[in-house]
Formats: structure tokens, C-alpha cells, sequence
């Protein structure tokens, strides 16, 4: 006796759980696709800043009070974050290599970069 052969058809659903969505079955066609940004105008018109009380900051008013937490401490040389300051020129540096420079600047470039951050100071 030969054992019957069945043939059973394979039915696979269209999309599997596990697989990521096709763009054309995300997006039929004509829907837009991906995040639409919106201009200026459009978020002003949205969020109805009229009814704001005017000491509260919107995008109209960018006005906020100052900040709370202290400003960062950049280098005066080199623009990097600056963890030393040099007692005697009060000029503020990175790393040994800017500390040589700062040692062997003349009192008037000191001055100079004082003077772009606002803390001139007259030394002695």
C-alpha cells in the first residue's frame, strides 16, 4: 500500500509581526510620508500666544529670566573648557601646554583678553 499524499496549500498572512512594514503599505498612495515640519507662522497661529500672560516666554516673547546654573568657564587661549585659572594673570587655560603660553604673554595681550571677556583688570 502507498501512503496518500495530501497537498495542503501554504497560506501566509500579508504582513508578519516580526518584519518591518513596506513603505507602500505604511503609505498608500498620495499620504504624505515622514514628520511635516511647520514654519514659524503656522506654530504662532497654533499655540494663540494672545492669551499668554506677557511675562511668560513663548516664541513670540523670547524673553526668559537668566539662567540658574553658572556659566561654563572656556579657555581665553584655545576656546576649550577651562578647569585652571592662572592666579597672577587671572587668564583662565586647559592644560600645561596653555599654561606656558599664558605665563610668557606681555601684560598687554593679558589685558586684551581680559578685555574680551570683560574682566579687565589692571595688574601690578
Amino acid at each position: 500500500m502507498e501512503p496518500e499524499v495530501v497537498r495542503a496549500e501554504l497560506v501566509l498572512p500579508t504582513h508578519l509581526s516580526f518584519k518591518r512594514m513596506q513603505m507602500y503599505e505604511k503609505y498608500p498612495k498620495g499620504q504624505a510620508r515622514g514628520r511635516h515640519w511647520k514654519h514659524l507662522k503656522q506654530i504662532l497661529q497654533a499655540e494663540n500666544f494672545q492669551n499668554y500672560p506677557p511675562d511668560e516666554p513663548n516664541y513670540v516673547n523670547i524673553e526668559s529670566p537668566p539662567s540658574m546654573h553658572p556659566c561654563k568657564r572656556i579657555c581665553d587661549i584655545t576656546g576649550f573648557e577651562a578647569p585652571y585659572s592662572d592666579p597672577r594673570t587671572n587668564l583662565r587655560y586647559a592644560g600645561a601646554d596653555v599654561f606656558k603660553l599664558v605665563r610668557s604673554l606681555p601684560n598687554e595681550y593679558v589685558q586684551r583678553y581680559l578685555a574680551l571677556r570683560n574682566a579687565a583688570v589692571v595688574l601690578k
